[in-house]
């Protein structure tokens, strides 16, 4: 199969090789076309512009950091839809509901949502979880490339924005969880417990989940660098759910909570830190 990738980022690098270590031809294109030279070095091609990638593929997929980026390579000037608005679009990125509705009108079957759970280093081991929805025939059609970045693949549902909305609240979920122990640390800490010891109790028992272990020793040490995943993407990332919320009328006050601590982080931290160094900020909320 020819695939077309849009997006050649911290997650996308390593999508792409999977997809060409499973045996696809792989067209890749980057606004920075530097970081696709890894992938280009080992097989992939690379485009000028998302319309020449499109062009020469059978299925393309995008992930992008954002809104802007995804609306840019698929409705701009040399954008997907430009070259050939027939080609099935795989849509891997977390975006608003907004956009993920807009994309489904535009392209109709041909357009379905797959955005992945996991790091970057389940990305490089082709563990991801991929939450999908849209048509059935053109998510059969993607099967493969989902096969060869994936270990479980979720369907959940014939609408393409439903996807999008579980990663939402899959992301809020997850920084609730590291809001909910970074609070907790900070409590242990301030009255002259280990931290080590808490998060061992607590691993040990109810809370066992990869989120937790996961986060925890980042909190532990307070090393947030370099970032797994930056913590200007998880204000963006709960920015979408606010909207999400807001279109919906559905009250989230820990939701406020997390958007400010984001903000705090970013602002005396700057852009560089992983999204789990909302623990600094608590932490230094309560003087520790």
């Amino acid at each position: 199969m020819r695939v077309a990738l849009l997006g050649i980022g911290n997650m996308g690098a390593p999508i792409g090789r999977n997809i060409l270590k499973a045996g696809h031809d792989l067209i890749v294109w980057n606004r920075s076309p530097d970081k696709a030279a890894p992938l280009v070095a080992e097989g992939a091609t690379l485009a000028a512009t998302p319309a020449a990638a499109t062009v020469e593929a059978e299925i393309v997929c995008t992930m992008l950091a954002d809104d802007r980026g995804v609306e840019a390579v698929t409705f701009g000037e040399e954008g997907l839809l430009s070259a050939d608005p027939r080609k099935l679009h795989v849509g891997f990125s977390t975006i608003s509901l907004a956009l993920a509705r807009r994309l489904a009108e535009a392209q109709g079957d041909l357009y379905i949502s797959a955005p992945v759970f996991g790091r970057p280093p389940a990305a490089a081991a082709a563990q991801l979880s991929v939450v999908t929805a849209g048509a059935s025939e053109s998510i059969a059609r993607a099967q493969p490339i989902f096969d060869a970045i994936g270990q479980k693949i979720f369907v959940v549902g014939a609408e393409a924005p439903a996807a999008n909305l579980v990663k939402l609240c899959g992301n809020f979920m997850i920084m609730s969880a590291i809001e909910a122990m970074g609070e907790a640390m900070a409590l242990a800490a301030k009255n002259g417990l280990d931290k080590q010891a808490l998060f061992d109790v607590l691993t040990g028992t109810l809370f066992g989940a990869p989120v937790y272990k996961n986060y925890g020793p980042a909190l532990i040490a307070g090393e947030y660098r370099p970032a797994g995943f930056p913590a200007p993407l998880g204000l963006k990332d709960m920015n979408l759910v606010a909207e999400a919320a807001g279109g919906a009328r559905v009250p989230m006050p820990l939701l406020g909570v997390i958007r400010d601590h984001l903000l705090q982080t970013i602002g005396r931290e700057g852009d560089d830190v992983d999204w789990a160094a909302i623990g600094k900020a608590i932490s230094d909320n309560a003087g520790l």
